[in-house]
């Protein structure tokens, strides 16, 4: 799913290509991408884009008269910019916004639809698509030690929540927690203070790091590599590799449709977290420590 770094990327191409343009209308290849009525579609058309923008994991496109496009991607969403009309590709193509100067396309891998278009009129019902999560990068310690202990959560399921904390997804959790040293399911309620602020700092550290990278990645081209897989990450998707600090094996938990990827050294004391699946069948057999996973030559 595209996070923080990828949105600001998709963001920072799209605004010398689209702002002061017009659009020129919407084109559905799919109809159950738009989940609005009222406005209706067609009112967006011919209208000055005022400016694109991010609203938690969503891509705003801002209008003439205070109307809003609101695309979220979702899991498998991607954007791809292409001549003026170009043609949705049969099957993975849902959408294309067609401007003067290009045209935005929405494409979705996978069978499931779930990628979304919103029409809204006015800020307040802009503001009413917002989860309501905290903007890390524009928070005092104190706003971000309050959302975090709000309730009990794991930190894994806190930095995901878009209720929570804004923009942070499977992916950049897993390189946050890694940098601020500390184990995925810890409660936010046992995070000590020092722990706390350790954590708001890999926050802001890691997202505008990697905002700054893709969007200089992309340069004058348009981020067509939007992936959660990047060979550059420390620790996600990277199940088995060699910790970029201390050169542990790093270990997974996976679970639903998401994995928890963590260094074992680095982030929970050289202690292996069960993996419901595996844990269940091994039982006894679980390894529980770096030291049992190195024995049994488990560790790659």
């Amino acid at each position: 799913m595209p996070e923080i770094p990828d949105i600001e990327a998709y963001l920072a191409s799209l605004r010398p290509r689209v702002v002061g343009e017009r659009l020129q209308g919407v084109r559905l290849a799919n109809p159950f991408v738009l989940r609005t009525f009222d406005p209706p579609l067609e009112a967006v058309g011919g209208r000055q884009v005022a400016g694109v923008e991010r609203l938690g994991k969503r891509l705003v496109v801002a209008l003439a008269g205070e109307l809003f496009l609101v695309l979220h991607l979702m899991i498998a969403g991607r954007l791809h910019w292409l001549a003026t009309g170009a043609p949705i590709p049969k099957g993975r193509g849902l959408a294309a916004l067609d401007f003067s100067t290009g045209s935005l396309l929405v494409t979705e891998a996978g069978k499931k639809r779930r990628a979304a278009l919103h029409v809204v009129a006015g800020r307040e019902a802009l503001a009413r698509l917002d989860p309501g999560g905290l903007e890390v990068a524009g928070a005092s310690p104190d706003q971000f030690r309050a959302a975090l202990q709000r309730d009990s959560h794991t930190l894994k399921r806190a930095l995901t929540d878009p209720r929570i904390l804004s923009g942070i997804g499977n992916a950049y959790s897993d390189e946050i927690l890694h940098r601020a040293r500390l184990s995925p399911f810890k409660q936010t309620r046992q995070l000590s203070e020092e722990e706390t602020e350790r954590l708001r700092q890999a926050t802001i550290a890691v997202l505008s790091e990697w905002t700054a990278r893709l969007i200089s990645q992309a340069g004058k081209d348009f981020p067509e590599k939007v992936t959660a897989f990047r060979p550059e990450m420390a620790v996600h998707g990277r199940y088995g590799q060699p910790c970029p600090v201390c050169g542990t094996a790093v270990q997974r938990v996976a679970y639903a449709e998401n994995e928890s990827n963590y260094c074992p050294r680095c982030q929970t004391e050289g202690r292996v977290l069960a993996d419901r699946a595996l844990s269940r069948l091994l039982k006894d057999d679980w390894p529980r420590t770096i030291e049992d996973l190195e024995r049994r030559g488990l560790d790659r």
